[in-house]
Formats: structure tokens, sequence, C-alpha cells
């Protein structure tokens, strides 16, 4: 007699927890909610990481749990290696195994020329904006990889136009740091290709959000052809066609939404 287990499915040769856990870095707020909320409603359980502001997680944490899965709002540092490894042990003995990761986290710094800008401000973007993305990616990998003992995931990158677009006068060294996350991404798609993992990023261009001051607004959206922002449900719906099963077949994609800019 062959025994199955209820909770596990084979899809595309590998064994898949039915159960989707994702965890969000920077997911309290902007378009880490709006991938959060949008996740929970299709059947994700959903871990919430923040570094600085309790009240805003809990906010979005009470928001998925209205959609009936189950979610965990986790404090973290991501740019503390042991920090990062803190928060995946509180994922693992809350929510359980990840099965996929979205990587949002990230700062921009002062805005202004390199030539003003100090050498603490360029660090500390690169930091979260970078080696963030590293550590969280390295421990996701760790417990995702078919090569570990896991059953495969996926994983999604928040980039920018930025990385391609340079950024000056705004902030060479944010742009550099999303450069990187597309090097990591492509990068990271091969190495785990056949160990049940996708990876891939989203470049995304001006979004409006709570974080965005509306002078901010008023310069950038002359210079995009659609002549508008982004909105974070656009992120949130593209991200979740890469966490799915829709995107099966793409890894080391980086899908540009910037409105033609």
């Amino acid at each position: 007699m062959t025994w199955k287990n209820p909770n596990v499915v084979r899809i595309n040769g590998y064994t898949r927890a039915m159960n989707k856990i994702l965890l969000v870095t920077g997911g309290s707020r902007g378009i880490g909610k709006s991938i959060a909320l949008l996740a929970a409603k299709n059947g994700f359980d959903v871990a919430v990481n923040y570094s600085s502001n309790p009240h805003a997680a809990e906010e979005t944490l009470q928001q998925i749990l209205e959609h009936g899965v189950r979610a965990v709002a986790l404090k973290a540092d991501i740019s503390s290696e042991t920090e990062v490894e803190t928060l995946f042990a509180a994922l693992d003995s809350s929510l359980g195994r990840i099965t996929h990761l979205v990587n949002s986290a990230g700062i921009t710094g002062k805005r202004g020329r390199l030539d003003g800008a100090s050498a603490s401000e360029m660090r500390r973007t690169l930091e979260i904006n970078t080696l963030g993305t590293l550590l969280c990616a390295r421990a996701a990998v760790l417990r995702m990889s078919t090569l570990h003992g896991g059953n495969g995931g996926a994983m999604v990158n928040l980039s920018s136009a930025a990385a391609t677009l340079g950024s000056p006068g705004d902030y060479i060294w944010y742009a550099a740091s999303k450069a990187a996350v597309d090097a990591i991404t492509i990068g990271l798609a091969k190495e785990v290709a056949l160990e049940g993992i996708r990876v891939n990023a989203i470049a995304a261009g001006f979004i409006a959000t709570d974080m965005s001051p509306p002078e901010r607004l008023e310069q950038v959206v002359p210079t995009v052809p659609m002549k508008r922002a982004g909105t974070s449900e656009e992120i949130a719906a593209a991200a979740l066609f890469l966490l799915s099963e829709q995107s099966a077949y793409t890894t080391g994609a980086i899908l540009r939404i910037a409105g033609g800019r």
C-alpha cells in the first residue's frame, strides 16, 4: 500500500507543500503590505516582517487575518545576520517551513547628489537593500531547496527601474543597490533551478504609496510615458503571478513595471 501525505502535492516533478507559507520583508506598509494582503486573499499563510513600526505591522496583520489564513508579524532588521536567523527560526516555529519569499524591504536614503552623500547613509542603503536580500534569500534556500530536504518554492525580489536609469541627482547608491538585486536574482535563479526554487524580480517604477511625498509625485509623473504613477496593488498583482504556478516556467526574469519609463 502506498501512503500519501494529504499535505503535499506533486507539481512539475517536485513535491510541494499544499500550505503556502509566505514571508514578506518590509510587509507592514506600502508595496509589501499590498503583496501580503493579496497573498492572504489567495490562500497564503503570511509572515509580515517589520523593523520599526509595530503599530503598522499589527494593523496589517489584522487585515490579513480577515482572510481566514494564519499570519504573524515578526520584527527584524534584515541587514543583521543574527536577526535574519532569528526571524526565520520564528517563522519555522509559528507557521512552518517557508515556501515563498518576497524581499520587499528597502530604503532609498536621503535624496541628493553623490558628492553630498555620507558614507554611512550609502552603507545603510546597501546593507538593507542588497545584503538584506542576500541574507533572506540564503535562509530561504536552506529551507526551500530540495538539496536541503525542502519542497521547493518561489522568491520575488523587489528591484527598481532605478537599477538601469541610474537615478542621477536623486540617489545613485540606491540605484546601485537595486542593480545588485538584479544580479542576485539572475545568479540565484540559475544556481537553484534544479532544486525546485524559482527566483524572479520586479523592477518597479515610481509607485504612489503613503510614503511618497506629493512634491516627488509632481516631479516624476511628467517623465513617465503613461503620465501617472503606479499603484502598490499593480505591483502586488505581478508579484502574486510570479509566486504562483502560473509562472512555473519563469525564473531569472526581471519584470519591469514602470509605465514605460
